[in-house]
C-alpha cells in the first residue's frame, strides 16, 4: 500500500496487490508473492525477506512452514545467518558456542547432537533446533541490508518520480521490447502481456527466450498506463539513442529510445528532410524503415530529397 499501487485502484485488470515489480530484490514473482503473505511493515522486515530468499532451505520447507502452521513471523524466523547466533546470545548460551552452530547451520552442516542439548536447556524451542537442522546455506545480513537499501531508495523513486523511474526501467532493466504494442496502450499491452502468460501456463517449452523477457517489460508497461502515465511515439527531434526520456513536452509521457545510436548522432549535423535522406545519413535498414513507418514517426517525411526540397521551395 505504500507504493501507491495496490489492487482495485489501478483497476480490474492489474491483480497485483503490492507495488513491488520492477523492483531489485523484491520485483519477482516469487518474492511478490512472499510479500503478499508475510505483510513486512518495517525496513527490518524486508531484511529478513531479503535473507529468506536468497538462502537455500530457509524460507521453502522451513520458515514458510512456521509462518503458514505455526502462526509466526518474519520477527521470529532464522533469515539471515546473524540472527542465529544474536538468538542464542540472547538465550544465554556462550558467546563462542554461538557462533560456532552459526557457522555450521549456515554452511548446510546442522547441529551436533551435543548442541542440540545445549539448546534445549537455554529453552530454544524445537522448532528452532529443527529449523537449523534444515538450512542448507544462509545469506549474511549485511548483504541483505544493502541490497534492501538500494531496493528502498528505487522504491522512492517509482513512487514519487514515477516517470523518471519508469524512463529509467525501461532503458536499464529490460532485455525485450514490443514498441508497437507499448504504443497502442492499455489494452493491447493487457492482451499480448496475457497471451504470453498463457503460454507460459500451458505450452511453457514453445515460450521464446524473447517472450520471457518481454513479460516483464508488459507488466512494467500496463503498471505505467494503469497509474496514469503512457508513451509518446518515437521522435526523430526527441529520441535517445539507447535511453527512454521524459517527454518535454507532456509531463505524463515518456519518450522510447531508438534501437541504434546512428539516427542520434545524423541528427546533430542537421535534420532528416526526407526517408532517403534518413537511410542515407543513418544504419536504418529497409525493415526499420518500414517499422519507423508502421507505427507512424515518419508520418509528415516525403519519401525522396527532390521531392522534399521541391515542396519546401
Amino acid at each position: 500500500e505504500h507504493y501507491g499501487i495496490v489492487e482495485g485502484e489501478l483497476g480490474g485488470i492489474y491483480q497485483e496487490k503490492n507495488g513491488a515489480a520492477g523492483l531489485p530484490e523484491f520485483g519477482t514473482h516469487n518474492n511478490r508473492h512472499i510479500l503478499d503473505k508475510t505483510k513486512p511493515t518495517t525496513f527490518a522486515e524486508l531484511v529478513s525477506l531479503s535473507g529468506l530468499t536468497h538462502g537455500t532451505n530457509v524460507w521453502a520447507n522451513n520458515a514458510e512452514d512456521l509462518i503458514d502452521n505455526k502462526g509466526l513471523t518474519l520477527k521470529d524466523v532464522i533469515a539471515c545467518r546473524d540472527d542465529i547466533m544474536t538468538y542464542l546470545i540472547a538465550k544465554g548460551m556462550d558467546s563462542k558456542e554461538s557462533f560456532d552452530i552459526m557457522e555450521k547451520v549456515r554452511k548446510g552442516r546442522g547441529l551436533s547432537s551435543q548442541w542440540e542439548q545445549d539448546m534445549k536447556e537455554h529453552d530454544v524451542p524445537q522448532w528452532y533446533i529443527d529449523s537449523c537442522n534444515k538450512i542448507k546455506y544462509m545469506f549474511p545480513k549485511a548483504h541483505a541490508v544493502a541490497y534492501v537499501m538500494m531496493a528502498m531508495r528505487i522504491a522512492y523513486c517509482k513512487v514519487y518520480h514515477p516517470r523518471e523511474y519508469y524512463a529509467v526501467f525501461f532503458s536499464c532493466r529490460c532485455d525485450a521490447y514490443d514498441i508497437e504494442t507499448m504504443l497502442k496502450g492499455e489494452d493491447a499491452i493487457y492482451e499480448r502481456l496475457m497471451a504470453i502468460r498463457d503460454k507460459q501456463a500451458n505450452d511453457p517449452r514453445n515460450v521464446t527466450v524473447k517472450e520471457s523477457a518481454l513479460e516483464s517489460t508488459l507488466e512494467l508497461a500496463l503498471e505505467m498506463h494503469l497509474r496514469g502515465y503512457h508513451f509518446s511515439n518515437i521522435s526523430l527531434s526527441k529520441s535517445e539513442a539507447v535511453n527512454f526520456i521524459v517527454d518535454p513536452d507532456d509531463d505524463k509521457a515518456i519518450v522510447p529510445s531508438f534501437v541504434g545510436v546512428s539516427i542520434v548522432e545524423a541528427r546533430k549535423e542537421a535534420a532528416f528532410i526526407s526517408k532517403e535522406d534518413l537511410q542515407k545519413r543513418t544504419l536504418v535498414n529497409n525493415t526499420q524503415l518500414a517499422f519507423l513507418e508502421k507505427i507512424g514517426v515518419l508520418r509528415d517525411m516525403g519519401e525522396e530529397n527532390q521531392l522534399s526540397l521541391f515542396n519546401f521551395l
